[in-house]
């Protein structure tokens, strides 16, 4: 009998000895992966029924789309203070001037309920200052929500309330969509109740734009408005196409000039935020600018694309790789390189830690350089 514990308070020590050096040396091993986010798919061998008008389009959506009450405490202090704490001045005038007066401050906005599960999508803009938020369901009942991610580059949020069973909306190919393409936007302008509008995609991959660091909107028509960002914008299907993110505009209402992020975009973003609460991007640490045609002419190129290497950080992986402020980028893995901004997203998806072959042009002549993927630091952002 005391052979047999013995072997087993032998195995139970080299088993916890194992389970040590595999914490201490392989933690992946042994981290739990977080659950899937199940979501729904457009199958575009499916047939739709034909059916006059966008009602049935606009009933698929419109349960999947909630509206947004932030509010926020924005502490303000008097320079007057030392006199309303001076005794003679209580005196005459009592305790009515506080130390610190406290202005709850609220807005609104729109969301999109992109899994049973309770999580809902809508812009970082809506929540990134907010110290509450609730949520208003189509059915009329309001949660509050916590934010389990946001992504400030690309203008993305994403939410989770305590409910299961909720109305999801099902995702489109967005890189199926064409100009004059019909779509609604739905939400909650100016604070009305929710609200469809009709227009058409007035044009694709619009960037330069300077509203986020990444830039690939589908502009619309459709009537977009203080409320409606983080709103739907849906095919005539119902299925989800894009985020409403932002408008153009002098007044601060609607003129025909309506930005949306593709839900290519979206479902990428919330995928990384829902794994690992935070979204990863390739970086070469490089700064470029355009090619203009005085450039081209100037670096006797055929046409103006490409991205200028104007500088190169100091131990980047640029800098390792040997590129050089002069040098032209024309691609990416292959990939042919537009301008900056299209250099931008390029890199952003490429995973660091891997290896990239970047195309470029040094005295005029083309070549190929490859380096090993940094991972891109996370941006500064001050909170107003």
């Amino acid at each position: 009998m005391r052979k047999i514990w013995l072997i087993f308070a032998q195995s139970v020590t080299a088993c916890l000895g194992l389970l040590f050096v595999l914490r201490l040396f392989y933690p992946e091993l042994l981290a739990s992966k977080p659950t899937p986010v199940v979501i729904k798919q457009v199958d575009e061998t499916a047939q739709v029924e034909a059916k006059s008008g966008y009602s049935q389009a606009a009933e698929r959506a419109m349960p999947t789309v909630v509206n947004i009450f932030t509010s926020s405490k924005v502490s303000s202090v008097d320079p007057h203070q030392q006199y309303y704490d001076d005794p003679l001045f209580k005196h005459f005038f009592g305790d009515q001037f506080s130390e610190q007066q406290a202005q709850p401050e609220s807005s609104l906005g729109s969301g999109v309920i992109v899994s049973e599960q309770g999580l809902i999508m809508t812009n970082n803009h809506v929540v990134n200052t907010a110290d509450e938020i609730e949520v208003a369901l189509a059915d009329g009942r309001k949660l509050s929500a916590k934010v389990v991610g946001t992504d400030p580059e690309t203008d993305l949020a994403v939410l989770k309330v305590d409910a299961d069973n909720l109305p999801a909306i099902t995702f489109a190919n967005s890189e199926k969509s064409k100009v004059g393409d019909v779509v609604l936007a739905i939400g909650n302008p100016f604070g009305v109740g929710q609200t469809v509008t009709q227009g058409i995609i007035s044009a694709l991959g619009r960037n330069h734009l300077g509203i986020n660091t990444f830039e690939n909107f589908i502009q619309t028509d459709a009537s977009i408005n203080p409320g409606n960002s983080g709103g739907a914008l849906i095919d005539t299907n119902g299925n989800l196409i894009g985020i409403n993110s932002a408008i153009y505009s002098r007044s601060g209402g609607s003129m025909g000039i309506g930005f949306a992020i593709p839900v290519s975009i979206a479902k990428h973003v919330m995928e990384q935020i829902t794994q690992s609460g935070s979204v990863t991007r390739g970086w070469i640490g490089i700064e470029a600018q355009d090619i203009t045609p005085q450039l081209a002419e100037s670096f006797k190129l055929d046409n103006a694309e490409g991205s200028l290497i104007a500088g190169i950080l100091r131990d980047s992986p640029a800098d390792e790789a040997g590129l050089k402020a002069g040098d032209i980028l024309v691609s990416i893995n292959g990939n042919r390189v537009v301008d900056s901004a299209s250099m931008l997203n390029l890199i952003a998806v490429l995973q660091p830690k891997q290896k990239a072959t970047l195309g470029i042009i040094r005295s005029g002549k083309p070549m190929d350089i490859e380096l090993l993927v940094g991972k891109r630091p996370k941006p500064v952002m001050a909170r107003k």
